[in-house]
């Protein structure tokens, strides 16, 4: 039976969501997806009814595999050969992190995340253990948290120092988040969309985005908001009321995608 679009639309903001955690980056995840789509568009049959977003997610890996010149190869591969229109796309990360936000992010389980990544689930939860342990030895950051409800506020802290970073501010206001990210200049943002007097904390990162780039995760109840691919998007997007694992996967994958693109010349 084939499978209906509207039941492959349904998942593909998930997918959207995954690969811009991979990728750190709205334009090189939106590309992924499209590559991955259009390999289901000529093997349908790759996707079964009732495992749809499954079946989604292993076409996008499975695409990437057959796409990304390997070894040495990969040095001297013709870049017209690569169908991506930005050449400076990075490689996917560590299997790993792969397995990790397959498991904290998308809550596939072990299983699942086997069937996706083509390994055994034996090898999927000694990669999420690996990803944990690398996550836990970064050094320390510090981190701004833009959050209009004290509670949650006082959670996110809490989490933050429990990974062994640094809440380096706290705002509740645009002006407050804007002045204090252009003063203390920090690693990685945490943002909630609505603010204190209905005020916006898209507006105040992009903003903030003008002057300092650096990772944003918005935790908020509104992710249908920041997943339409009409306008600019953030690469990280946790619902609320957040999930630890989840939100702890987030901070570590956009603090090693900082670290990376901080060691290129």
């Amino acid at each position: 039976m084939a499978v209906a679009p509207a039941e492959i639309v349904q998942f593909i903001p998930y997918l959207r969501r995954y690969a811009r955690a991979l990728t750190g980056s709205q334009v090189s995840g939106d590309e992924y997806v499209r590559v991955g789509l259009e390999l289901i568009l000529e093997e349908p049959q790759r996707l079964q009814p009732d495992e749809v977003k499954l079946d989604l997610f292993k076409a996008f890996h499975d695409a990437w595999r057959v796409l990304q010149p390997v070894g040495a190869d990969a040095e001297a591969a013709d870049d017209d050969r690569r169908p991506w229109p930005d050449r400076d796309l990075a490689s996917l990360p560590p299997i790993e992190r792969q397995a990790l936000l397959l498991v904290c992010l998308e809550e596939f389980s072990h299983e699942q995340a086997a069937t996706i990544l083509s390994v055994s689930e034996v090898d999927v939860r000694g990669l999420v253990a690996q990803a944990r342990e690398d996550i836990r030895r970064q050094s320390a950051a510090p981190i701004l948290v833009i959050e209009d409800e004290p509670m949650i506020a006082m959670e996110l802290t809490d989490l933050v120092e429990d990974m062994g970073h640094i809440v380096c501010g706290q705002a509740a206001t645009e002006h407050g988040a804007i002045e204090l990210a252009n003063r203390l200049k920090p690693a990685l943002i945490l943002a909630d969309i609505r603010l204190r007097d209905d005020e916006s904390g898209i507006t105040a990162v992009q903003q903030i985005l003008k002057n300092l780039d650096v990772p944003v995760i918005f935790v908020t109840g509104y992710p249908e908001r920041l997943l339409t691919g009409e306008t600019p998007e953030p690469a990280y997007v946790i619902p609320k009321p957040f999930d630890p694992d989840m939100l702890r996967a987030a901070i570590g994958q956009a603090l090693s995608i900082k670290k990376q693109k901080a060691a290129v010349p």
